[in-house]
């Protein structure tokens, strides 16, 4: 990019910043009624529809991913095609959770309009490459994945289609799309070689951190995986789970053991965390504070944009958290405890124990 383009991308990213929440607005946002909470982010009229509360979420659910995709493709107009093609590849994402959902509707064999309803409408620049109806008329999965194999998801498409036609186990095959997404935005970083690359390698190292101790934690011993079965689904990171740690993380028998074995600051997880959702929460702040880093540094603007969209994701997950309490009614203090702002006074999840017993796999 150029220096006024730089300029304008980083004026911009500086403006958005301003509508990030911060712990005093969570905080009192949480004790707000449905209306007004809804009233304040434009959302009210999706409740004064005569639609029932399931269908009221997801409108609401979709407007907020649209709110998101929309500043995405603002930010990325200034940029030069690297740039660019790096933020698309974040926010395909989207797309990719709507690929899951086609797969599962294909596997347990729904009706059309049942699958409809639980796909998100996407700007053309992340979609998947063929309409939604072109892909019903899949007789199958693997039809399903072999009419993608012709567009921009065609690598991620063909390896999925080779997996399940190996194993035909869901499981693996949406751990190969997963995979797949994580080490194309990996590969995206690396073709970068100016002052964006360091801060990108932190930034993404800390997603794949968060994703890569997530699935060895699940894949190792919940569903019982091997060593080397596990090393496979992941995705070496720029950041503390790189490739060594990562073969020496894999070959250790119990998760206390992993989380021990872990780098500063991580090291943390192995004495706060009681369970596998701890540890999720956890490298989720591991997350939240490598991006508020990159956001407050000044110069690398396209680092400091895939820092706001993350941020921005998790201020609007927490929003629409917020939204679905109202919806259903729930208690106030479980709402509290659904966006971290006070600790469960119950088990949430199984113990770090239980949970290195092998599972059958999902």
């Amino acid at each position: 990019m150029s220096f006024a383009d730089q300029a304008y991308l980083n004026t911009r990213v500086s403006i958005m910043a301003a509508r990030l929440f911060d712990p005093v607005q969570i905080a009192a946002m949480a004790e707000e009624d449905l209306q007004t909470l809804a009233g304040r982010f434009d959302l009210a009229p999706i409740l004064d529809q005569s639609l029932g509360s399931r269908a009221k979420s997801r409108a609401i659910e979709q407007a907020l991913i649209q709110t998101l995709l929309s500043e995405l493709t603002l930010l990325i107009r200034p940029m030069g095609p690297q740039a660019r093609a790096l933020i698309l590849s974040w926010g395909r994402l989207f797309a990719l959770i709507n690929l899951k959902t086609l797969i599962r509707g294909k596997l347990y064999d729904l009706d059309g309009d049942e699958i409809a309803e639980n796909l998100y409408e996407l700007p053309s620049n992340v979609r998947l490459d063929l309409p939604h109806k072109d892909l019903f008329r899949a007789e199958n999965v693997l039809e399903l994945l072999r009419r993608l194999e012709q567009g921009p998801y065609r690598l991620i498409a063909r390896q999925a289609r080779e997996i399940y036609e190996l194993r035909h186990e869901p499981f693996a095959l949406e751990a190969t799309i997963d995979q797949r997404y994580f080490a194309a935005l990996a590969h995206q970083v690396a073709q970068f070689h100016d002052a964006n690359l360091q801060p990108l390698q932190r930034l993404v190292g800390a997603l794949l951190d968060r994703a890569d101790l997530m699935w060895l934690l699940r894949f190792r011993f919940r569903y019982g995986l091997s060593p080397s079965e596990t090393f496979y689904h992941l995705v070496p990171s720029f950041g503390l789970m790189h490739r060594e740690r990562l073969l020496e993380l894999v070959n250790l028998d119990a998760i206390e053991s992993v989380l021990a074995a872990l780098p500063p600051p991580l090291d943390k997880l192995s004495t706060h965390s009681a369970s596998i959702i701890d540890v999720q929460k956890r490298m989720g702040t591991h997350l939240y504070r490598e991006a508020l880093h990159t956001l407050r540094d000044e110069r690398p603007g396209v680092a400091r944009a895939l820092a706001y969209l993350i941020l921005r994701r998790m201020d609007l997950q927490l929003l629409f958290a917020l939204i679905q309490g109202g919806l259903l009614e729930l208690p106030r203090d479980i709402v509290r405890i659904a966006v971290e702002l006070a600790e469960p006074n119950c088990p949430a999840d199984t113990t770090l124990s239980e949970a290195s017993k092998p599972r059958a796999r999902d």
